[in-house]
């Protein structure tokens, strides 16, 4: 297991990209094409945020009187079944998204996830029965795939090579601007005494989508879809205007195009345009698949589905029943989670890098769940006011941890481990093992927490245990490498630069899917 816990020198490659990075001294906050790119690259980010807004919205529509009387107080599986046909309705459509953003493109997705979006929205404020509501929520679900799925892939592959770790990072930190946006138009409505306090917000899910919708059309596509339809001189623009601030002649942009030809030229040697077989083909393979498996299921396995969805729940346990009291924690709770996630998160996962974040995020976690069980139990015995408020400050404490780790790397680190032709279909594993494990825990949680009240807390100190285990001796590190380099760990051979010996193979197999890509690598060697 040595070449999981390898020191951080140098990684291989890396000074290869910086030997092309212009040498300039200005920040990239002063240097307009970077300037530029960024903005554009805030409409993928924000997809993170409309599906953040659907968790918070939730957890506070269940504090509403109106709400609640509406649809005839929703309790154990009733209230379980309106949380878990959202997730249910991503893992019907994440495998069609996946064919669609591999086969017409990331963007193309994106924009019709986006109207879908905003018309389901509609639908969902205005629904006037419990079918109806149930119904807009499936279809929210699988709408809102067609935001989450090609967007991550369009902010890792358009990112400035140096700075996309952060930038990938911070995709799904956007999670709690929509959480913070739902809570506190719940917190605005608590006083309306009609049934608009809770049609408004439900209406207000759109409202992201809609801005998304503005600036889509700005955004590129991505150069590595591009390359690998041929579009080559195409692919070359995006990379100069983004990367080069339109020099099509930069060694930046030369070296980019040449990595990226020469990765897409070896994997069609090895790997099927349609089997997801591949997934599971080598053990390399095996091993970047069990590694998603493991984010996406235990991201919603770790304790966070109890407080994410059912935070009335957990604070009823502690005696904070008030709905004043109760939205304004759940606002103030993503205010806090948003910004630990953006500035000792995504912003570290540079410094610090990926294995050792999860690292600490895991076991900090075990410590604030052992700590918050043990203060819910003693609650439940002596119902002291002090020990519910330590317990609210130990919700945040847990947070805090998960915010450092799996909030910026539940995307980033998943879409950065697999190679182009397998990245699409690797993230659509880990958001299947992600809303899977999301429906099973909407349908126990709810249960658990009505029936056994804080004594569930145990099942989750128990798991934290076994997730450090998995990430200890399963989770390589990938700072500083290119994404095409991230290749090296995994097959723990050189990828890039040492392709010659399979040149007449390489040949045979893309010229018959894409002759005009063999010509621009030979082009560019």
């Amino acid at each position: 297991m040595s070449l999981f816990r390898r020191k951080e020198a140098e990684p291989v490659g890396g000074s290869k990209l910086r030997a092309v990075l212009p040498q300039d001294s200005k920040p990239w906050y002063l240097t307009w094409h970077l300037v530029k790119l960024n903005l554009i690259l805030l409409v993928p980010l924000v997809s993170s945020a409309s599906v953040g807004y659907d968790g918070s919205m939730m957890n506070g529509l269940q504090i509403l009187t109106q709400w609640r009387l509406y649809f005839n107080h929703p309790r154990g599986s009733m209230l379980g079944l309106m949380n878990a046909v959202y997730p249910l309705g991503k893992v019907v459509s994440l495998p069609l998204v996946s064919f669609l953003s591999d086969r017409f493109g990331r963007k193309a997705p994106l924009v019709g996830g986006l109207v879908a979006c905003i018309g389901f929205s509609i639908m969902q404020g205005m629904a006037n029965n419990f079918a109806s509501f149930v119904s807009a929520r499936a279809l929210l679900g699988f709408s809102t795939s067609f935001l989450s799925q090609p967007s991550p892939l369009l902010v890792a592959e358009l990112s400035y090579p140096s700075h996309r770790g952060k930038v990938t990072a911070l995709y799904n930190t956007f999670y709690y601007l929509g959480a913070i946006f739902a809570s506190w138009c719940v917190y605005g409505t608590v006083k309306l005494e009609s049934d608009w306090s809770w049609r408004i917000p439900s209406i207000l899910q759109g409202a992201i989508p809609a801005l998304q919708l503005l600036g889509v059309f700005f955004l590129p596509e991505s150069p590595r879809y591009l390359i690998s339809k041929g579009k080559v001189e195409e692919a070359r623009k995006v990379l100069a205007d983004c990367h080069a601030s339109g020099d099509f002649d930069s060694p930046l942009v030369d070296f980019e195009m040449k990595e990226i030809q020469e990765s897409l030229a070896a994997e069609a040697t090895a790997l099927s345009e349609t089997s997801w077989l591949d997934l599971i083909r080598t053990p390399a393979n095996r091993h970047r698949t069990l590694i998603a498996v493991i984010v996406g299921w235990f991201s919603q396995w770790n304790g966070i589905g109890v407080v994410s969805y059912y935070l009335t729940l957990v604070l009823d346990t502690i005696g904070i029943t008030a709905a004043k009291d109760q939205t304004l924690i759940n606002g103030l709770l993503q205010i806090f989670n948003w910004l630990v996630a953006i500035f000792l998160g995504a912003m570290m996962i540079d410094r610090f890098g990926r294995r050792a974040l999860f690292l600490t995020s895991t076991a900090g976690m075990l410590v604030s769940y052992v700590v918050w069980t043990a203060l819910s139990a003693r609650f439940s015995l002596t119902k002291d006011e002090a020990l519910g408020r330590a317990v609210v400050g130990f919700i945040f404490v847990y947070y805090f941890f998960y915010d450092i780790a799996w909030t910026p790397l539940l995307q980033a680190y998943p879409v950065e481990i697999f190679p182009y032709t397998l990245r699409g279909r690797g993230l659509t594993v880990s958001y299947i093992a992600s809303f899977i494990g999301l429906i099973v825990g909407n349908q126990a949680n709810s249960s658990a927490m009505t029936n056994i009240g804080w004594r569930y807390y145990i099942v989750f100190c128990c798991l934290l245990v076994l997730i450090f285990i998995l990430i200890w001796f399963l989770f390589p590190e990938t700072k500083g490498y290119t994404l095409e380099e991230i290749a090296e760990i995994f097959e723990g051979k050189k990828v890039n630069g040492n392709l010659e010996a399979a040149d007449d193979d390489i040949e045979v197999k893309t010229r018959n899917k894409n002759p005009a890509l063999v010509d621009h690598v030979e082009h560019a060697r």
